[in-house]
């Protein structure tokens, strides 16, 4: 698999594949043509080639792709075949919803383990991942391979938080504090994650079908 420069556009559109592609494996479909997949993802053909083409020849002339194959493809290129080790910052309702009802594993990630400040939570396992004392996260990271760290802890404190994880390894940081964590020319890898903004951008498209059915009943009177 060749590793080049690719856009931000195509790498949100992996995730989407691979979910396909799950799909369709688990519906018991074995091939499918670039024109079949870009009709069920409302995608064109060529776009699905061109994304494709940024990480190698997937597919067959005439033949199409082998959906097991692709899907195990577009995991490697994901890192879901690498293991990598996560913990959890922040085990409140945020935290605890994700340990809860998120399956880390199925991403190919290991959560090891959580931190909090909480003395009801310190020393408790939940969901198979040990809940630890904030104060002991800094030697935890110095003894152990993390690559990702999940932080859920309060706004007030997510910078200072933050600079303990990229100053001990952590490399990406999946940040659920409702604040922008990413700075330029930071090596940290930061995916800030807003849920008001998929809510909001409905409420857009809401509005924009509002407008145009108000439009439309004006100009027939109605």
């Amino acid at each position: 698999m060749k590793r080049v420069k690719v856009s931000n556009n195509v790498i949100r559109r992996l995730p989407r594949y691979l979910r396909k592609l799950d799909e369709l494996h688990e519906n018991g479909t074995n091939r499918i043509s670039s024109f079949e997949l870009g009709q069920q993802l409302g995608l064109t053909p060529s776009q699905i080639r061109q994304d494709f083409s940024c990480f190698g020849e997937f597919g067959q002339q005439g033949y199409g792709y082998n959906v097991a194959v692709l899907r195990e493809q577009i995991a490697g290129i994901l890192g879901m075949d690498r293991g990598y080790k996560a913990i959890l910052v922040g085990a409140g309702n945020i935290g605890h919803a994700l340990m809860d009802n998120f399956s880390f594993a199925e991403c190919g990630v290991q959560l090891v383990a959580a931190f909090d400040i909480k003395e009801n939570l310190i020393g408790t396992v939940f969901k198979g991942v040990p809940i630890l004392a904030e104060s002991q996260m800094e030697e935890y990271l110095k003894t152990n391979d993390i690559a990702i760290a999940v932080l859920c802890v309060p706004k007030e404190v997510a910078v200072n938080v933050t600079k303990v994880l990229t100053g001990n390894g952590v490399e990406a940081i999946w940040n659920f504090t409702n604040i922008e964590l990413t700075e330029p020319n930071s090596p940290i890898i930061v995916e800030n994650v807003h849920f008001s903004d998929s809510l909001l951008s409905l409420s857009y498209f809401v509005s924009e079908r509002m407008d145009e059915h108000t439009s439309q009943n004006t100009k027939t009177g109605k």
